[in-house]
């Protein structure tokens, strides 16, 4: 007997799909991961020429003054926040700390507010 016909595949829409609070903090997590990853080699790189000389630490200082790179910096302060506080929202859910619905919701949206608002105060000082 032959088997039954499978069903067509669906397509996930996943800009129609409504994540819980904690999804995002998590994706959010595994995003400024990524950032912090790819930016670590450029970050090395403007250290090693800041410490090379005054001029040389002018220079850098004169290049990051561009609006387009100070919101590259902004992003930067973000990532490596959201980074480490939902790293430590995770650590803590691990051990049994937070980990009901309602205390995890909240560490979640204080996670993302959090690191959002440390990210704008960091642009207010860059760019004022």
């Amino acid at each position: 007997m032959p088997a039954p016909p499978r069903a067509a595949p669906k397509f996930l829409n996943l800009a129609q799909i409504r994540f819980p609070i904690g999804a995002i903090a998590s994706i959010g997590h595994r995003i400024s991961g990524v950032l912090l990853l790819i930016s670590l080699p450029f970050l090395v790189l403007a250290l090693e020429r800041s410490l090379r000389s005054e001029a040389d630490y002018a220079a850098l200082g004169t290049w990051l003054n561009s609006p387009w790179r100070a919101l590259l910096l902004v992003v930067m302060v973000w990532a490596a926040t959201h980074h480490l506080l939902a790293g430590v929202r995770h650590m803590l859910m691990d051990i049994g700390i937070g980990s009901r619905l309602a205390q995890a919701r909240m560490s979640a949206w204080s996670t993302i507010v959090a690191a959002l608002l440390i990210a704008l105060l960091a642009a207010m000082r860059w760019l004022s």
